[in-house]
């Protein structure tokens, strides 16, 4: 409740720490973040052990109980959403957590804890500890005391946080790292518009830094020329603007650094691949408005690299074989999305996409309910529904010997 009473100074400080459009702070990060705490209290009494099936002189009981000391790692790019898919859980299932929130984006971290506070929990359950991951992240992975580690982030960060837990308790570490992500459109897809839009909203919501992003679109020969002018034209309606006008679509990357590395993905990508769409050229010094790639060599930095900005990469397919195989060359595999109205193409397609989350006819829809997390080097574990529960208890067997 206090989340929602405070929604519009908490979506200021998440667009002021984050240069995100204050309209996306109000109608999605905030109202999201306050609806997974809610969800998470409401499944608390909806959770049972069980009772194994033994012979009648035995009674085994198979019962969750709470792990501890829960260290909840999050990144910049929605820090108060990500830190309450994590809190709500963590917290449900009886633990203590301290959330490390990133040093560029602590601001409604530290005000979360305040709004805590205010509600009632008990000093000690829920603390914020603000630094570098170099300092306090490792710190916490590295800390006897605690028992899990839950991050989101880079896959460079999540392979250190696995070599740390390992350098200490042997705690278990659940991580959601990095995506590239593949959203593949065949010739019967069955609205091109529609599919035209769920790709712009993919690679440019958020200024592209969002892990599940569809940052390689592959385009079945015959209908690709047709979706690209398209997808160009609506390009014009994703345009960087400042993140405090409520009509922004696109505001600021994260930081200048973060910028230039962007930068240099689209000078190196020049040399070999067709710019259709130029997003440097806006007049803000820390935006890259949107950029496409066309007929992209699936071996390059360009398809293969996460570049954590709207940069999207174009590659064509003859055939649903060559579409797979391309989706399936990436070392990351967090989501992908398949557009067609061949039903039988839609199921034989998804099962064989390796990825933790498959859209079918939309980009990246999906609630509370339903598990998000990857394959393959985007992660392990899964955030959202009763599944992240699991992450966040020991499971115990009690095995009870009756008297005859």
């Amino acid at each position: 409740d206090l989340m929602d009473a405070h929604r519009e100074e908490l979506a200021l400080l998440e667009t002021l720490d984050t240069g995100k459009p204050i309209r996306h702070s109000l109608r999605d990060d905030i109202p999201g973040a306050a609806r997974a705490i809610r969800w998470y209290a409401e499944a608390i009494d909806k959770v049972y052990g069980e009772v194994a099936p033994t012979g009648g002189n035995e009674l085994a009981m198979i019962v969750r109980e709470p792990i501890g000391v829960i260290a909840a790692v999050v990144p910049w790019n929605f820090p108060l959403l990500l830190a309450c898919w994590k809190l709500g859980p963590a917290l449900a299932s009886g633990n203590s957590v301290v959330l490390k929130p990133s040093e560029k984006s602590p601001l409604t971290a530290l005000r979360l804890a305040g709004l805590a506070k205010q509600a009632g929990l008990p000093d000690g359950v829920f603390n914020v500890v603000s630094g570098f991951g170099h300092e306090a992240g490792q710190a916490l992975a590295l800390h006897p005391d605690v028992e899990v580690i839950t991050f989101t982030g880079s896959t460079r960060t999540a392979k250190q946080l696995l070599k740390d837990a390992g350098d200490s308790n042997m705690k278990r570490v659940w991580l959601e790292a990095g995506g590239k992500s593949a959203n593949i459109v065949f010739a019967d897809c069955p609205d091109l518009q529609k599919a035209v839009n769920a790709t712009a909203g993919g690679i440019f919501y958020n200024q592209g830094q969002v892990c599940i992003a569809g940052t390689r679109l592959l385009l079945e020969e015959s209908i690709a020329d047709r979706f690209l002018d398209l997808l160009k034209e609506l390009a014009k309606g994703w345009q960087p603007g400042n993140p405090l006008d409520p009509n922004t679509t696109m505001g600021m990357l994260i930081d200048n650094t973060h910028a230039d590395s962007v930068h240099s993905f689209i000078r190196a990508g020049e040399a070999h691949s067709t710019l259709l769409l130029d997003g440097r050229k806006n007049p803000w010094p820390a935006a890259v408005g949107p950029t496409i790639f066309v007929d992209v060599d699936p071996a390059s930095p360009l398809s293969q690299e996460e570049i954590f900005g709207p940069v999207l990469v174009v590659t064509r397919f003859k055939n649903e074989e060559q579409a797979l195989a391309l989706a399936n060359d990436s070392r990351y595999g967090l989501g992908a999305a398949v557009w067609t109205r061949d039903l039988s193409r839609a199921h034989r397609v998804s099962r064989r996409l390796k990825a933790g989350s498959v859209f079918v006819n939309n980009y990246n829809d999906g609630d509370m309910t339903v598990p998000f997390g990857g394959y393959k080097q985007s992660g392990n574990g899964r955030d959202k529904s009763l599944h992240a529960l699991e992450k966040f208890t020991e499971l115990k067997t009690i095995w009870i010997a009756l008297e005859s």
